[in-house]
């Protein structure tokens, strides 16, 4: 529990402003809440407001959203070795409840594992994406219900970063995770006039991929 108890900051708040992003889209409460149920995805919600706002063709929305979570393909990549055994039905409720806290969380503790799968992961692993999911829906409905009271020149954004980072920068003290964020950092910022939000699918391809050359040329040295 201690490990995750600082995510849930950051996931809380991003769920906050999730929640007041659908309201204010012009979506009901009711909508919004199966949203948020049933995606369970911020990054591609945030996305696909603009476009349901906009009465933006089905297919487009859909595109969006896929482009935006390319980055669970490598999650899901990276984490099968450890759910290979479980059956199609739990490995499927696995990857709705996964998040990018939760893989965050996850790899540096098991990443160099040798026993891959077992009782102890499978139960790390459900330890902290539960609370997260918990965070995100208590935080969502809540700016659901809100959205309407929130003033429309406040900057929610800005404090979802802000709680982001104090997250991800304590995760910075080892070199090959403060690689892989400089590099995602930089793609990030740069794909910005990229359609789609494609820059943000571009940039964890980038901060995976660096770090992981990192990680590899430190164990050349040492």
């Amino acid at each position: 529990m201690r490990a995750v108890m600082p995510s849930l900051i950051a996931t809380g708040t991003w769920g906050l402003v999730t929640g007041v992003a659908m309201v204010k889209a012009g979506l009901t409460e009711s909508m919004a809440l199966a949203m948020t149920l049933l995606l369970y995805a911020g990054s591609a919600q945030l996305t696909s407001l603009p476009l349901i706002a906009t009465h933006a063709p089905l297919w487009l929305i859909f595109a969006a959203g896929c482009v935006v979570n390319l980055r669970f393909v490598i999650f899901g990549a990276a984490l099968q070795p450890y759910i290979r055994h479980l059956s199609w039905p739990r490995r499927l409720a696995l990857g709705y409840f996964t998040t990018d806290m939760g893989f965050v969380l996850f790899m540096p503790r098991y990443g160099d594992a040798t026993e891959r799968g077992t009782r102890e992961q499978l139960w790390f692993f459900i330890g902290v994406i539960a609370p997260g999911w918990i965070s995100w829906q208590f935080a969502s409905i809540v700016g659901i219900y809100l959205g309407a009271m929130v003033p429309t020149n406040w900057s929610l954004d800005f404090a979802a970063v802000l709680a982001l980072l104090a997250v991800t920068i304590p995760l910075a003290g080892a070199r090959p995770m403060l690689v892989a964020m400089l590099a995602a950092g930089v793609v990030a910022w740069c794909g910005q006039v990229l359609p789609l939000r494609l820059g943000l699918a571009l940039a964890v391809i980038a901060g995976v991929a660096a770090g992981m050359l990192a990680e590899r040329h430190l164990r050349r040295r040492t």
